[in-house]
């Protein structure tokens, strides 16, 4: 047992040194950097909302180079084609039929801007998310573990392109929403910004391995539990799909059993994430709203009304009662 605690304790540390290395490049966005350090250690995916130029690339970037692992960009457009991401099977008089591997084959691939591809496209990243597994040619290959894809979405373009079908989004684990700098925060971004300096200059370590992320994985799964903490979980997400309840006027559909499956593991991580190897009511709270933001429905009266899903989720947390 003791040796347990040491050991998750070591972990906390050794994740703290992880975000103060990625905190060399990226300023601020701290909510952001453990949201996507969580959903890695959970085995999950995320999608990020946010406007252009507010770092989305750099952050993933960078936390790939510290977590050691290959990255690659994909750039979605609406000529982007499902080989385009996948690989084909190529012909050369030389070598013959081969296996020309696309992006996808890479522990973090950054699918930038997937809302601008029609669905035919988009879903080729999502089976491979889902099934970790990728055919190409007939042949099933397997994709390199561990595999994070952070997807971002522009939420200014509205004209030429194609919304996510919420059965999909679903897919992800988080979804984060990425803000303005503040003040102090961006007269630091003037004189540190990738512009000014090239991303090699800040020297960035790598202080884990795919090996080691494949292991804390692992480890986030045998985080303790109670009873309270799982009716809390249940309690929270049942409450998105009352009918007689002040704010359900406004939702459509509450959150599946996956929501409850996605609180549950990554309340683990957070914990994790804190030194300790057990959940209390604060390792829920603070995941709920990535968790419950794409998954709750909302209809056309809240949109009428202005009400968003974080507005939805805290009367919810409000009127469930922590253990």
């Amino acid at each position: 047992m003791g040796k347990r605690i040491s050991e998750v304790r070591s972990v906390g540390q050794v994740l703290d040194s992880v975000e103060k290395e990625i905190s060399k490049v990226v300023v601020g966005q701290k909510e952001i950097v453990r949201g996507i350090l969580r959903a890695v250690l959970c085995d999950g995916h995320v999608l990020v909302e946010g406007v252009p130029g507010v770092a989305k690339t750099l952050i993933v970037k960078t936390v790939a180079r510290v977590l050691g692992c290959e990255m690659k960009r994909i750039q979605f457009t609406v000529d982007l084609l499902p080989t385009d991401i996948t690989g084909i099977m190529s012909y050369s008089p030389k070598k013959g039929f081969e296996i020309v591997r696309g992006p996808i084959f890479a522990n973090f691939v950054l699918a930038d801007e997937i809302n601008r591809s029609p669905p035919k496209t988009q879903s080729a990243l999502l089976e491979a998310m889902q099934e970790r597994k990728v055919t190409i040619a007939r042949k099933t290959h397997d994709l390199p573990r561990p595999f994070f894809v952070m997807a971002t979405e522009n939420p200014v373009e509205v004209s030429g392109v194609y919304a996510l079908p919420e059965a999909q989004v679903d897919r992800f684990l988080f979804k984060l929403l990425i803000d303005y700098p503040k003040e102090d925060e961006e007269r630091v971004v003037l004189s540190t910004n990738v512009t000014i300096r090239d991303f090699e200059e800040f020297g960035i370590k790598s202080i884990l391995s795919p090996r080691k992320i494949i292991w804390l994985q692992r480890l986030v799964k045998k985080v303790f539990t109670s009873r309270a903490i799982e009716d809390y979980i249940i309690r929270i997400v049942n409450a998105t799909r009352k009918k007689d309840a002040e704010y359900s006027k406004f939702i459509s559909y509450g959150g599946s059993p996956r929501a409850s499956i996605a609180i549950y593991i990554s309340s683990k991580a957070e914990a994790l994430m804190n030194g300790r190897d057990f959940v209390i009511p604060s390792d829920v709270i603070n995941v709920v709203y990535p968790v419950l933001r794409h998954r709750i429905i909302l209809n056309y009266e809240a949109q009428a009304e202005n009400v968003t899903t974080d507005q939805i989720i805290k009367q919810i947390m409000s009127k469930v009662r922590a253990p």
